[in-house]
């Protein structure tokens, strides 16, 4: 499974470039940080990867990927399901039994530092909280492309710290995961960058 880019770019109709000569290969088991000045295209450049833009330039070529996720950069869920529920319906519609699904969440809900939190309703969690349920509900759902929209974008610093410690834990086999995002901490936490700042070759760090 693979994600390649060759030679992308992006215009808007009587705008210079966003993007171009963009050439880069996504694997899974990697996060990548999609990284550049604010109107760089970080959030088209996920629109593309999604199949939602189409690109002036260039190619996308998915090798394997048949089911693509997105997390944006509101949280949004259930008022009044717990954080249990949200995570465990991803496991039940993919024919696991209550007990399985709920076993399975609660593994996801550990490992985003949610344990804590699982019995709380939606509307009970901080944003700090609401964030990470969707990093860990978005991983529950088994994409292979998992795309995330600056996921600290709407935190104050010290939530945004505890999104981006928990996206240093989110990369998982079977799924390629790309994050859009200014933030520097959330950038360290990934394991490869992507730099729309940059152009061509020069763009994968």
């Amino acid at each position: 499974m693979r994600v390649t880019t060759h030679g992308l770019g992006h215009a808007f109709p009587g705008m210079p470039p966003l993007f171009e000569e963009l050439s880069v290969t996504m694997e899974p088991g990697h996060v990548y940080a999609l990284t550049g000045p604010s109107g760089s295209g970080k959030s088209t450049l996920l629109g593309i990867l999604a199949g939602w833009i189409s690109p002036t330039e260039g190619e996308v070529r998915k090798a394997g990927v048949e089911k693509i996720g997105w997390i944006f950069q509101n949280p949004h869920g259930v008022s009044r399901r717990t954080a249990l529920d949200h995570v465990a319906y991803a496991h039940l519609v993919q024919g696991c039994s209550r007990p399985e699904a709920e076993a399975r969440a609660e593994a996801l809900l550990e490992r985003f530092g949610l344990t804590e939190s699982a019995e709380k309703q939606f509307r009970a969690l901080s944003g700090g909280e609401a964030q990470r349920l969707m990093l860990a509900r978005g991983i529950a759902t088994a994409p292979d492309l998992l795309l995330v929209d600056e996921p600290t974008a709407q935190l104050d610093m010290r939530t945004a710290a505890t999104v981006s410690d928990a996206l240093g834990r989110i990369a998982t086999a079977g799924t390629i995961i790309v994050v859009a995002t200014h933030d520097e901490r959330t950038r360290d936490a990934c394991t490869d960058v992507i730099d729309l700042g940059r152009l061509g070759a020069e763009a994968m760090a």
